[in-house]
Parts: C-alpha cells; structure tokens; sequence
C-alpha cells in the first residue's frame, strides 16, 4: 500500500508539471522531450511510430502495430526503437480528464555509450531471437523519478543546459536496464537484428514506390532471406511487402491532403499502377475511399509524435 500511494503521489506530481509545460506543438525547451495533451477520444488514427520513449500520466491508449495490439496507461510506458507504422487511439481521454504523456527521443550513439561504459553483469543477458521494435511495461519507481526530474528542469532555466543531458542518460540507463531493455539496446547494437532490419526499413521507405526483391533487400541488410523474414517479422510484426503497403499508403494519404482532386496521380506516385487497387487497397486500410477520406482529413490537425498521439 505504502508503494502504491508513492506512486499516485508521482504520477500526480508529473501531470501538474505536464499540465504547466504542454504547448500547442509538443515541444518543450529541452530537446527531444515531448509533452502531449489529448481532450477527446478520437477514431484509431495512422501515423509511424518514431523511435522514442512514451510515458503516459493520464488515460490510456491502444497501439497496433501488424498484428501485436499495445495497450497501456497512467504510470506504464512504451518505448519503439524502430520507425514504424502504427495505428493508435486514446482510449480514456475527456476534457475533464485529458490524457497526459511524456516523451523522449531516444538517442542510439547516447545508447551505444551506456552499453559500452556498463560493467559486467550490468546488462541482462538477452533473450534468444531478435526483440519487437515497440515493447509497452509498467514504468518503475526510479524511471518515475527521473522523469519528473526531467520535467522539473523546464522551470530551473539556469540548470537545464548541465543537467537535463545527465538525466536523459539515467533514463536512458533505467530503459536498457529494465523490463523492456531488450528493444532499446538493440539501438545501441550495431550488429543487432534490430540493426540489420532498421537498414532495410530504411530502405524500402526511401525507396516505397518502387517494386524490390526480397532477396536483395536481404542482402543489402547482411542477412539470408531466411533470417531476413524472421527477423523482420520479429522488429515489425509484418513482412516487408506488408510493411511496403503501409508507407505506400500512409504516404498516399498525406499527398492526398494537399492534392484532393488527384486521386489517380497520387496513386501512381506511390507506386500502384492500376487506380481500383490503389482505391480498394486505400479504403481497406482508412475506411474511406480516396477522394472521401481527403476531404476529411485536409481538416484534421496532424501531431508530431505517433506514440504520443
């Protein structure tokens, strides 16, 4: 009882500071950290991921990614090490009560540093296979604190400059060392799995209009085609034509707000030849036709976070 009212009191004391700190756009005058601030509960939106820490002090929200489904709230985090996309919702948000969350850019080489500065028997010893690139958990006590120490810099400008880098590093030490440290290490591991599929992510979003073999993005990521496919359904929870489809049409969508009347052109530009796939394909993933949903969403207001959001 006496650790669970702590926590209330921490988690208290983190959305007064959020509250305080939240702008229009999200940042926050310490680089990399975010602060979000969400009235209503919207339709399950599209967005990637970023790779970043997500710490929610109020409400709760639901995150797919392929087939895995995230769900987490006040005093839980979530943590991506890949740029993927995602599918996300508040699930208890109200302007009584609006969902509140703190967020981290996550650093590799910052990563990187802390593995090789760490003594033996630091780190746990991982886990066969290659790690998700999204992993949700309870935050413990010591992250909790170091958040809020964080946050508590916005009002100290004197201080912020010297301290907030050493206290990024101690999340940064409680993430890799804690219950989801799997995910984040392999940021800091560049011969990981995590490594060798993030290359070939970023592969195919440079290159997402374009038709690719499996077996020479393979080779580009310093994999067989075998270890390829199981570790990219490992980071990704799709395969890599499923995870192409995705950036064609979350890139599809984007150019449709700006580019409504041209749903044909837009199409070609991702990368489908044939418009009735394109439209049909759209519409499975958005619930709308192409034309429809960007009347739609030239009036929706985009955030720069997709965990967060």
């Amino acid at each position: 009882m006496p650790d669970e009212r702590r926590t209330k009191a921490r988690l208290g004391e983190l959305r007064a500071l959020l509250e305080r700190h939240v702008r229009r756009d999200w940042t926050t005058a310490i680089e990399g950290v975010l602060i979000s601030r969400v009235d209503r509960r919207d339709p399950p939106a599209h967005s990637m991921s970023g790779t970043v820490l997500a710490l929610i002090a109020q409400g709760a929200k639901r995150l797919a990614l392929g087939d895995r489904v995230f769900e987490y709230g006040a005093g839980q985090y979530l943590v991506a090490s890949v740029d993927l996309p995602v599918t996300g919702h508040f699930t208890r948000a109200d302007p009584g009560h609006p969902a509140l969350g703190f967020g981290l850019t996550l650093d590799p080489p910052a990563i990187a540093e802390l593995l090789l500065q760490a003594g033996p028997g630091d780190i746990p010893r991982p886990a066969p296979g290659t790690a998700s690139g999204i992993a949700a958990g309870d935050a413990p006590a010591e992250l909790l604190d170091a958040v809020i120490r964080l946050v508590r810099l916005l009002d100290e400008p004197r201080d912020r400059a010297v301290l907030a880098p050493l206290v990024k590093r101690e999340i940064l030490w409680r993430l890799i060392t804690g219950e989801q440290g799997a995910t984040v290490r392999q940021l800091g591991l560049p011969d990981s799995g995590l490594s060798h599929v993030s290359r070939a992510v970023g592969w195919i979003r440079e290159h997402y209009a374009e038709p690719f073999r499996v077996a020479d993005v393979a080779r580009l990521s310093g994999m067989s085609v075998s270890a390829f496919h199981r570790n990219f359904q490992a980071v990704t929870a799709m395969s890599p034509i499923q995870f192409q489809k995705q950036i064609r049409l979350q890139e599809a969508r984007l150019l449709l707000a700006t580019r409504p009347g041209d749903v044909t052109g837009v199409g070609r530009r991702v990368g489908y030849d044939n418009p009735s796939q394109f439209s049909r394909e759209y519409r499975r993933q958005f619930g709308a036709p192409p034309s429809r949903d960007a009347a739609r969403l030239r009036e929706a207001v985009r955030s720069p976070a997709g965990v967060l959001t």
